[in-house]
């Protein structure tokens, strides 16, 4: 199991997931936020452009925790790995961005991904925090803002059995941001950059933890460019909408407090 120590930072940190080869989303991000930034995984997933992102992620040099799409692409493996239940619209829809995802990653881009930590590290400010992607007991478990404390203590606990004792957990996988005090301890679901958290919006979203204390910041990209480049790549399944339209296109993941009815 591969741990990797990000590091001390004395400023405010900077927490995104989920470039999910959206390379517009991405761009702007690397634009908007010039300091340091921790990613939580999935840097490939739904849109046109996955190498072009593995490059510029690379290039910028942040710290990147393995997402369940960067495993199982360095695998080889036949799907994406997100958890999605078998024959639920998400699970189906996977198939076509995973593959062309996968054929789009060459060599060189999955041995990076093959030596992403699945668990990192960090302190600030006398802080320590724990990054993963989606929990300690699986990299794609699915929380919510909704989640019973009990799981997020568990989870929490089986991270502190690798780490050691941390003062927070920075995760991604669900797409939807939050911040939750569990206990003692913070979980900070920094959200994805690459699609909008299914609220009607096109803007993404990104974190900022400065002084023990989390905002959320919006991240407004040329949204249209980016569907278009999915409709050129023919991965129209459903998620080159959302884009413009900040609407999922099955809410099957989700819990009942976060549908839209």
């Amino acid at each position: 199991m591969h741990i990797q120590d990000f590091g001390a930072f004395y400023e405010g940190v900077t927490l995104f997931g989920g470039p999910y080869s959206n390379l517009q989303a991405l761009q702007a991000f690397a634009d908007q936020v010039p300091g340091p930034a921790i990613c939580t995984g999935d840097v490939v997933a739904y849109g046109a452009e996955p190498a072009e992102c593995v490059a510029l992620m690379r290039a910028r040099g942040w710290p990147v925790i393995a997402g369940n799409c960067e495993e199982q692409i360095a695998a080889g493996a036949l799907d994406c790995g997100c958890g999605f239940e078998e024959g639920t619209a998400c699970d189906a829809l996977s198939a076509g961005w995973y593959r062309f995802a996968k054929a789009a990653i060459g060599e060189e881009a999955r041995n990076w991904m093959g030596a992403l930590p699945r668990f990192g590290h960090f302190t600030q400010k006398g802080k320590r925090y724990g990054v993963l992607h989606g929990g300690a007991t699986a990299v794609n478990l699915f929380l919510w803002p909704d989640s019973a404390e009990a799981v997020f203590a568990a989870e929490i606990a089986a991270l502190e059995t690798v780490l050691g004792p941390v003062d927070g957990v920075v995760s991604g996988h669900s797409g939807v941001p939050f911040h939750r005090w569990i206990g003692r301890h913070q979980w900070i679901n920094a959200g994805v950059i690459g699609l909008p958290p299914h609220d009607g919006r096109a803007e993404t979203r990104y974190a900022v933890l400065a002084e023990n204390d989390v905002k959320f910041h919006r991240l407004s990209y040329d949204a249209g460019a980016a569907r278009a480049a999915m409709e050129a790549a023919r991965l129209t399944q459903g998620y080159h909408e959302t884009l413009t339209s900040g609407i999922w296109p099955s809410e099957d993941v989700l819990p009942t407090a976060l549908r839209r009815g």
